[in-house]
């Protein structure tokens, strides 16, 4: 028999049986439900072998239970009809069965006798099995219906009987639902995931619960959604056309399913926050053991799952949807989806929370709640009790609004002291008066103004606007905020009232950070923000670390003179946290060693925020020079180490701040010198003993970057020369041991005799040669290196002056005896230096002596031989080892204290020192040497051509003729041969030697030249000439065309080199000391 024929008597059967069933039924209406013989007839019907009849007694139990459902669905359920239904489900493959016996079972699902017979429990591996098979069939109604029949059991089910009560069962029927969701047909996939939000219900949850399962089914559920159909624009404006026309469009399909998934996707949110607080759930303690390693099994990988597709997704596919026709069911789950993940991974909230901030979900929420909640109220703020639009979505909002909103206020850097309070206090606002603020974006600038009605919702905007602009969202523009911010302060001073401190730090931070595109503030604007800051007992608990604070309270006078110091100090104390760990005592080895590597760090960014701020406002500077005297040694080395870095890179843009910090420096010297004198210079204290050695510090610095147009260098007088004075003072009154005062101290005056010109120092040189102090100090410091070197090798280190007071000494030295000479000053104190150990340390301990040392040793004995070793300044002794044995014969006499042999002594060391690479040194010995020769050329012509015209000389000249044309043409080494040929002719200089520099030249070219080392090329070229020492044509030839290839002689390299300061560590070296 065909289907057609089959169909055919099943339908003629059906309507036979349908018509005899009805009227058995009437028949029966007044017998007991006990008696009834329907449901004994067709189920003896179900039980036949004939599916024609199966199928005709299934279609008449429908029609009977739709007649009279509430008289026959008690007979039916006692008479086990469910259950013979059920079986048909599972040994039947049969579409029109299927259909009806699902239609059956619904209908007497509506029995709560179904249920408490555990019908449900029985029939459920059945109804699995059967939706499995009809999955796979064309006829899509049928599984539709049979997954509407599980549903309507999922929902109804007993919390008290569970269906699942293990794994497998579970397993199962998520298996099935993930076969649904994934259905080609959108129709199937909404009915399955509206069946797997009922199976998401912590009663249907086996033991253990099979997370593993759930998450299949939510990455199932969120694949699908690579194949809806999203409203196109086109679509959007014909949306409510075709919402009439033609409900079954795919557009509209692609929403309810959309709307049926988020429904489900909140669903298994809400389980997981129910298991997370459940502790065996959470645990799922009855796990296989093996299961137990696997990160799949577990509440977390669910949750992480969750939020994964939530950010990955949903979140996408939510806003593309709702972009420009926003529906609220749709967007009341979204939102309730979106509150949901800030309980399920705290551990993760704060990234996910940034990225929802930065993103605009703000905005994305407040419009949504203006759009669609707000009511046809015209008041500025609406009550709680008025009737709004779409309550639920409201509430969704607000309670994502406020969970978004604490997620951000508990990363920020709120002052421990203040951090509880602040959010208890932001919550509280946000949680009461959220929901009465259904106005969109365009709105809040009129809410804000409104001066009548309530200030708490203004409050909850304004937490709002700085939360979101933190994390980069301008909800408004910045002016508008700005103006909006100022108006709010204002009026509620007006009223009487104050401030919450949550809601004030956020305006200070909206006021400025939006400062930059606002207009300047007014005298009475000004007044209020200052009253309300002030309002405050702790300002440091609104502070917030951002560089836009700075420039705010910098950035006006009435607010910088409270607050600025303030500002700066909780700015440097927090980068200073920040950065640094656990702390101890530092010994003097490790200061040193960071100011060695202090040039060589990057600028830190919170330093640069800083530079910034002074170049803006140059009154920052005198307050941070404040704190450098008044604040604790950490803070004040930080200070100055801000301070230093702003003098070392002023040049380009503020030629004169070194002046304009002068009066300053000198009125916090003076001070710090009350400060000391009161103490005693010589005793210890605790609460300034920091603030000499910083400002000393930053004297020498302002010294040393001081830009050669000042006035400074024309004249010697006021603040200059009382600084000098002061400094001077401090330095003669200190202890020896005093090395982090007395350091920067003969520091500032080294720099200061140096950088000055000759003409303009007579009067501070007379002024230190007349301080005693001073000179005691410098004796004491070359007695106890004398002593340390040599006749005590035992002492303590602490009794040895570092490394750096001896070079800053020997440098001090030196210019005080060059413009003593200069000037002729009266000496009225000689300090004592045995010119024995000099000499003797150059000759056989420079290997183990540091560069600094033997620079400033070859800096001192320059300044010696050009006085012909007979300064009034420094009464030099000397020894056997350089003049001999008395009585001295006519040359050690002509050359004393230095003597023949200590003049081939000297000669020989510095030749050595010739060969090294140090570039300072270099220069330092061509200069001691030039010196030397022309000491000896005085006094002892002999002894000087004898020096020169030694072998080691032409050794030493062959060394430097071998090394490369790079150190054949270094300035230093041209000045050394100069000094051959005007000393010796041309015993030492061969032609050779000649024609090989002049051949560097050549290769290298006179424009690759530095301008030092064509100066000294010029003037070596020139003897040559003059002296005609390459007698062939053609070398005189290339000799003049490279003199006039060189021109004219520049002096703007000396002038340059002799304002610059070279800092080796604590150290500072003038160049112009060590001028070729």
């Amino acid at each position: 028999m065909n289907s057609l024929s089959c169909q055919v008597m099943c339908d003629e059967n059906e309507d036979i049986l349908a018509n005899n069933s009805q009227s058995l039924s009437q028949n029966q209406d007044q017998q007991p439900p006990d008696h009834c013989l329907l449901p004994l007839i067709l189920k003896k019907l179900l039980l036949s072998g004939d599916e024609n009849l199966q199928v005709t007694s299934a279609k008449c139990i429908a029609s009977v239970l739709v007649h009279s459902p509430s008289q026959y669905s008690a007979p039916f359920i006692n008479a086990d009809v469910p259950e013979f239904l059920f079986d048909r489900l599972a040994c039947s493959s049969n579409e029109v069965l299927l259909w009806s016996a699902y239609s059956c079972l619904l209908l007497l699902t509506e029995e709560p006798l179904f249920f408490s017979q555990c019908h449900s429990v029985y029939g459920m591996e059945s109804l699995v099995r059967s939706l499995k098979e009809s999955l796979q069939l064309t006829n899509l109604e049928v599984p539709k219906q049979g997954l509407l029949l599980l549903r309507e059991i999922l929902e109804r089910q007993p919390a008290t009987v569970r269906l699942f009560p293990s794994g497998p069962g579970f397993v199962a029927v998520s298996e099935v639902l993930v076969v649904g969701v994934s259905s080609s047909c959108l129709l199937v996939a909404t009915q399955a995931a509206s069946v797997t939000s009922a199976l998401f219900r912590l009663d249907h949850q086996s033991r253990p619960v099979q997370y593993e399962a759930m998450i299949k089914l939510i990455e199932a559920i969120t694949n699908r959604f690579v194949s809806l159909t999203l409203p196109s624009p086109a679509h959007l404006r014909s949306s409510g056309r075709m919402k009439r026309s033609d409900p079954s469009s795919q557009a509209l399909r692609s929403e309810g399913f959309l709307l049926q998934a988020l429904v489900c996707f909140q669903s298994a949110c809400r389980l997981a926050e129910e298991c997370a607080s459940d502790p065996v759930l959470k645990e799922n303690m009855f796990t296989a053991p093996y299961k137990h390693s696997g990160a799949q099994d577990s509440l977390e990988s669910l949750c992480q799952c969750l939020l994964r597709c939530c950010d990955a997704v949903w979140i996408p596919t939510v806003i593309r949807m709702c972009e420009r026709a926003p529906s609220a069911p749709i967007l009341q789950n979204f939102y309730s989806i979106l509150s949901s993940q800030f309980t399920l991974l705290p551990s993760l909230m704060a990234a996910f929370a940034n990225k929802l901030a930065s993103s605009g979900f703000y905005k994305l929420a407040v419009e949504h709640k203006g759009l669609l909640c707000a009511g046809n109220s015209s008041f500025a703020f609406l009550p709680l009790t008025h009737s709004f639009r779409n309550p639920n979505l409201n509430a969704s909002c607000c309670g994502f609004l406020q969970k978004l909103s604490m997620c951000l206020l508990s990363q920020s850097d709120l002052p421990s002291g203040s951090h509880q309070h602040d959010l208890k206090e932001v919550e509280n606002l946000l949680l009461h008066n959220l929901p009465s603020l259904c106005y969109r974006l365009s709105e809040w600038p009129s809410v804000l103004c409104e001066y009548q009605g309530p200030q708490a919702p203004k409050y909850c905007l304004v937490i709002m606007l700085r939360l979101a602009l933190q994390q980069g969202d301008r909800l408004l523009p910045d002016q508008i905020v700005f103006s909006n911010v100022v108006w709010l302060l204002r009026s509620v001073q007006e009223q009487g009232c104050v401030v919450p401190h949550s809601v004030l730090r956020s305006a200070l931070y909206l006021l400025a950070v939006t400062q930059d595109k606002s207009p300047s503030l007014d005298g009475a604007s000004l007044n209020c923000i200052s009253k309300a800051l002030s309002s405050c007992q702790s300002f440091s608990s609104l502070y917030f670390h951002h560089p836009a604070l700075i420039h705010f309270m910098c950035r006006y006078p009435e607010l910088a003179e409270k607050f600025a110091a303030l500002v700066l100090e909780l700015w440097l104390t927090k980068e200073q946290d920040t950065n640094t760990g656990p702390t101890r005592a530092d010994t003097q080895e490790e200061k040193e060693s960071r100011a060695d590597e202090r040039s060589d760090q990057k600028t830190d960014t919170e330093t640069m925020e800083l530079l910034s701020v002074m170049e803006k406002y140059p009154a920052v500077i005198l307050t941070l020079l404040d704190m450098v005297c008044t604040r604790e040694a950490p803070l004040a080395e930080r200070v100055l180490g801000v301070l230093e870095v702003l003098l070392g890179g002023q040049r380009d843009y503020n030629i004169n701040l070194c002046t304009n910090l002068r009066p300053a420096l000198l009125q916090a010297l003076q001070r710090v010198s009350v400060v000391n004198t009161d103490h005693g210079f010589e005793e210890e204290y605790s609460a300034q003993v920091n603030s000499l050695p910083l400002v000393l510090k930053l004297l020498c610095v302002t010294q040393a970057s001081d830009p050669p147009s000042s006035p400074h260098y024309s004249n010697m007088e006021g603040v200059h020369f009382k600084l000098l004075y002061h400094v001077s003072n401090i330095a003669g009154r200190l202890k020896p041991t005093k090395t982090e005062s007395l350091l920067p101290a003969i520091s500032y005056l080294y720099c200061c005799l140096s950088l000055s010109p000759a003409h303009c120092t007579d009067r501070a040189v007379s002024m230190l040669l007349s301080n005693s102090g001073l000179m005691d100090q410098l004796q004491t410091v070359f007695s106890s290196s004398s002593s340390s070197s040599f006749s005590a090798p035992s002492l303590s280190p602490s009794a040895c002056p570092p490394l750096a007071l001896l070079c800053c000494c020997h440098l001090l030295l030196s210019s005080l005896i060059t413009l003593q000479r200069v000037h002729s000053t009266q000496v009225h104190k000689s300090i004592t230096w045995s010119l024995d150990t000099a000499v003797q340390r150059l000759l056989t301990q420079k290997r183990n002596t540091d560069s600094l040392l033997l620079i400033s040793y070859l800096r001192l004995l320059q300044a010696l031989l050009d006085t012909d070793l007979a300064s009034e300044v420094v009464c030099l002794t000397s020894g056997p080892g350089l003049v001999g044995l008395r009585p001295l014969g006519i040359e050690d006499g002509a050359l004393y204290p230095l003597g023949s042999r200590g003049a081939q002594c000297l000669s020989i060391a510095l030749s050595g020192l010739l060969l090294q690479k140090h570039e300072l040194l270099l220069r330092a010995s061509v200069n001691c040497l030039s010196s030397l020769l022309g000491f000896l050329q005085r006094k002892s012509p002999a002894t000087a051509k004898h020096v020169v015209c030694q072998p080691w000389s032409r050794f030493l000249l062959h060394s430097l003729l071998s090394s490369g044309k790079s150190c054949l043409l270094h300035p230093a080494i041209l000045r050394f041969i100069i000094l051959l040929l005007q000393d010796s002719g041309t015993p030492v200089l061969r032609e050779p030697d000649l024609l090989q520099v002049t051949e560097a030249v050549e290769r290298r070219g006179v424009k690759e030249l530095s301008k030092e080392a064509e100066q000294a090329l010029r003037l070596l070229l020139t003897q040559i000439q003059s002296r005609d020492l390459l007698p062939r044509e053609e070398h005189k030839q290339k000799v003049k065309n490279m003199i006039e290839e060189l021109g004219e002689p520049d002096q703007s390299c000396r002038r340059s080199q002799s304002h610059s300061v070279l800092h080796v560590g604590d150290v500072p070296l003038c160049l112009s000391d060590f001028v070729l």
